[in-house]
């Protein structure tokens, strides 16, 4: 190994034996911008797609327009779900009152009204799979998946409600070009406007 290379060679933290926690995800020094927490692995991001930053816009600016006072939007905040599990929703919608200052670095999962995802290829499973359950085990009410479709690459939103009986999340509408719903507040959003972001 020469000189050169073994300056640019990077450190990777190693793991506990029995994985690492959400004070561990706070702590560890130079961990890269987005880490999240999944059953006590650490989840890099690899870089985005323009839809990601365009979707992700779009529907926190629509939540905003129709915000309820009690409620806040926040982007890509950690949301502690468990000791091992923190991960990190494009958007999501909290109660107010969970809002501790301009130096806050997560929200608990109770302060959780809406949960939102945008579909990434780097994180489809995580996304689609493994990011809900946890999100509905923790009891989060409401979850969106954002996925881009069709020939113009616009996106299709899948509203989910997690159910009281069964403590999973049910589908209850898929909108391609507007989403309107009036849970967990009214919300209305035309989703054709993406081109603008």
């Amino acid at each position: 190994m020469t000189a050169e290379s073994a300056k640019h060679r990077v450190q990777w933290p190693v793991p506990p034996q029995d994985g690492y926690t959400v004070d561990d995800l706070f702590t560890l020094p130079d961990l890269p911008p987005h880490t999240e927490l999944i059953d006590g692995s650490l989840v890099f991001v690899s870089p985005q797609r323009h839809f990601h930053y365009a979707a992700i816009h779009l529907l926190a600016n629509g939540l905003r327009s129709t915000l309820p006072s009690s409620l806040k939007v926040a982007c890509e905040m950690t949301v502690v779900l468990d000791p091992r599990n923190g991960p990190e929703p494009d958007i999501c919608v909290v109660h107010k009152e969970a809002f501790t200052g301009q130096r806050q670095t997560r929200f608990a999962a109770p302060d959780v009204l809406l949960a939102v995802e945008v579909v990434s290829p780097d994180s489809e499973s995580r996304d689609r799979d493994t990011k809900p359950h946890k999100y509905a085990a923790a009891g989060i009410p409401h979850f969106w998946l954002v996925e881009m479709a069709g020939q113009d690459d616009h996106p299709v939103v899948q509203v989910y409600q997690l159910g009281e009986a069964t403590g999973t999340y049910t589908l209850t509408g898929i909108h391609h070009k507007h989403v309107k719903v009036s849970v967990p507040y009214d919300i209305d959003i035309d989703l054709t406007t993406i081109d603008r972001y």
